[in-house]
């Protein structure tokens, strides 16, 4: 017996036969096309995956040192170090300075994430506060001498790992993870999303930095982002706070950018930005993956803008040298202490972190002095 659904229909038969074999190809076609886009995005997740350089050298020497390190932070809260290395190898780079085949860090922030994404805390480190740094592990595998010097010779002694052990013996404050980014990852991430803009009172002129500005608003790119954020004696008041403020407030217009839709949702954009910093980052194992940096940027964006806030660790000009630092106490350790326990950190408009504590800020835990927050503030050094 025939069955009907088989049987020649005439014309419409055929016509729906040929319908049918259509569809077959036209889901086929679908199924090829998903199956190469799904390629496509591993090979890429895979690519921007294997950019990312995992520091196995700092692990070793801090697990080392385990039993001198601060406990972890209370209710799974975490403390991540940003440093940015002033490396001057790689193209582009050795006209802001030699080439010593070593680094020193010119930026580091300590970052802490209280548990339970309820606020995000930057702390800026001076570059030149006076501090005592202990004996470090070189890369020809000598020691480096126990020594009071400026911070940022922590990193060109031993690397990550002598200023993650510095940072901890000043502050008492466990360093879950780090991240390390370079001038030329800094550079490309601005002009992988088309520069930054910033609005300028007055011109800049700053022949250290390769920097030349006119007043008023404008976007920078690579070279330029970089001269601003590095830029010292030729804007402000010329001292290393208000130079980390100024990295501070470009930092946030950089992550306002990215986070804009116009580069989210872009995939053109957005794959440039991802390669530029994943190229440019090295991390501790822990965050040496895509996956692991999704999840922290993913806590991050849950924290409420008012609850972030950036601000300076307490100091003042050095007692034997003005072109240092040194911290103001209690109101250092104040903060310090707060940071530990995971509690809020009072911060009053008006506060510099250059002046000596008030009398309450001595006897109050709750009020350290520090420098205002930045955060929804854009890079502009005033009005135009």
């Amino acid at each position: 017996m025939t069955d009907s659904s088989d049987a020649p229909t005439g014309d419409g038969g055929g016509d729906g036969r040929r319908r049918r074999h259509w569809l077959r190809w036209a889901a086929l076609g679908a199924a090829v096309v998903v199956l190469a886009a799904a390629g496509t995005g591993w090979w890429l997740y895979r690519k921007l995956d294997g950019n990312i350089t995992t520091d196995t050298t700092a692990e070793a020497e801090l697990r080392r040192y385990e039993n001198e390190r601060p406990s972890p932070a209370v209710n799974a809260a975490r403390n991540i170090l940003l440093i940015g290395s002033d490396t001057r190898t790689g193209p582009g780079n050795r006209k802001y300075g030699k080439d010593r085949g070593t680094q020193r860090s010119d930026t580091t922030i300590l970052l802490h994430l209280s548990a339970g994404g309820r606020g995000a805390t930057a702390v800026s480190i001076p570059r030149d506060l006076m501090v005592r740094i202990p004996s470090c592990a070189k890369a020809d595998k000598t020691r480096t001498r126990e020594q009071f010097a400026q911070f940022n010779w922590a990193f060109e002694f031993g690397g990550t790992a002598c200023t993650i052990r510095t940072l901890e013996k000043l502050t008492k404050i466990r360093i879950d993870h780090h991240m390390v980014i370079d001038f030329r990852g800094f550079k490309k991430m601005v002009d992988a999303v088309d520069g930054v803009e910033i609005c300028l009172k007055e011109p800049i002129d700053d022949r250290d930095a390769h920097l030349k500005l006119p007043a008023g608003r404008q976007t920078l790119h690579g070279e330029q982002a970089l001269g601003f954020v590095r830029a010292r004696k030729s804007i402000g008041n010329g001292s290393d706070t208000d130079r980390m403020d100024r990295q501070q407030q470009f930092l946030g217009a950089l992550v306002n950018k990215v986070q804009s839709n116009g580069v989210l949702l872009n995939p053109t954009k957005l794959y440039p930005v991802l390669d530029a910093a994943t190229r440019s980052i090295t991390t501790d194992p822990g965050l040496d993956s895509l996956r692991d940096l999704y999840d922290l940027a993913r806590s991050m964006r849950a924290i409420p803008t008012e609850k972030v806030q950036f601000l300076t660790v307490p100091r003042r000009p050095y007692t034997y040298d003005a072109n240092r630092d040194e911290l103001v106490q209690p109101a250092a350790n104040q903060l310090f202490a707060r940071l530990r326990a995971d509690l809020p950190v009072a911060v009053h408009p008006g506060e510099n972190s250059s002046s000596r504590p008030s009398p309450d800020s001595a006897t109050d835990p709750a009020s350290p002095t520090a420098t205002p927050s930045f955060a929804g503030r854009n890079a502009a050094e005033g009005s135009c």
